[in-house]
């Protein structure tokens, strides 16, 4: 196959700040969480932190766009389907997946007026991460921006869990899904947030009925996919269920569950200075190292080897050096 991994996801410009807890407090955001906010909401925070002088990270992000770069760094073929829009954002995103060597259809609309969507990442000192997305174009992705013979041509189709928010983008991974249908694709999905999982529900449940055959998340996205009461519950839930799902669990490593086994991971040990984009690293060392033939348990631990990597890292990326050298645990293994 041409590629070994193709995705749907948000294209989003990532901002990262470093605040405290009375300035999430102050602005009305729930720490360490995600919430959907307009360009209008976004500007007197985003002028709140400039007049602050806080330390700040751009880059191209998104969920989806995190873990494609990751795998792509390693080697992986990948392919990202997203919709910018034609301004100054929109041009730096689609250069930032060129220059990591993801290829992509980010559909640029001149006839729009809505922004290429733009997440702020708001870091405390406890390294965890409070987000506030403006979707702008990137939740108007259609069917007709999808070419079906390059998901054909893929080895997994991954399907970023924040797609469920927009109708429109939710619609798309539905065709996709539709024509996956007897198709020898793997589909994969992250399911983002537990926030997400809990108002979306009926959403991911449809997508889980079109048989996927991976699950991506941390321990309260999978408490709340499987409607218990906590992990030890889901856990024995998913050890009833035909999907393998991988768990991430922080400082306590990763838990895999598949075909009614537990394969637990422990943690590299670190001071984490930033918590963002660990969950999209896992993810997406997972899919490279499994689909070239590691075992699970070895999966987990290059995950959690990378992921330990990147949440020493004030921003969503390693550099193409540290991605290197973060594959370098691969083979050793």
């Amino acid at each position: 196959m041409k590629y070994d991994i193709s995705a749907l996801g948000n294209a989003l410009v990532d901002t990262q700040y470093k605040v405290g807890y009375e300035f999430l407090e102050s602005i009305g955001l729930e720490a360490d969480s995600m919430t959907l906010a307009s360009a209008e909401e976004q500007a007197p925070i985003i002028k709140k932190l400039i007049d602050m002088g806080s330390e700040s990270v751009s880059d191209c992000g998104g969920s989806a766009t995190n873990s494609l770069i990751a795998a792509s760094n390693y080697g992986s073929k990948c392919h990202h389907v997203c919709r910018v829009s034609d301004d100054a954002d929109g041009k730096k995103y689609l250069e930032s997946l060129r220059s990591a060597g993801v290829d992509h259809i980010g559909v640029s609309s001149k006839e729009s007026d809505m922004p290429t969507g733009k997440c702020l990442i708001l870091v405390t000192p406890d390294a965890k991460r409070t987000m506030s997305s403006m979707l702008g174009v990137s939740a108007f992705l259609a069917k007709s921006d999808i070419k079906f013979d390059v998901i054909d041509d893929s080895k997994i189709f991954y399907i970023e869990g924040y797609m469920v928010t927009s109708e429109e983008n939710f619609g798309a991974v539905i065709s996709v899904l539709d024509h996956l249908k007897d198709k020898n694709t793997l589909k994969a999905l992250s399911l983002s947030d537990a926030g997400i999982v809990n108002a979306f529900k009926d959403k991911f449940d449809q997508i889980l009925s079109y048989g996927i055959d991976m699950i991506f998340c941390n321990d309260d996205e999978a408490i709340a996919f499987s409607s218990k009461d906590n992990l030890n519950q889901a856990i024995e839930f998913y050890k009833k269920q035909p999907y393998m799902i991988a768990i991430t669990k922080g400082a306590e490593g990763s838990t895999i569950v598949s075909d009614g086994k537990e394969h637990i991971s422990k943690a590299e040990k670190i001071d984490p200075i930033d918590t963002n984009g660990a969950g999209d690293m896992f993810a997406g060392s997972f899919m490279h190292a499994y689909l070239n033939g590691f075992p699970l348990i070895e999966c987990a631990n290059f995950s959690n080897y990378a992921s330990s990597k990147i949440v020493q890292t004030f921003g969503p990326r390693l550099s193409n050096e540290g991605y290197q050298e973060v594959l370098k645990k691969l083979r050793k293994s």
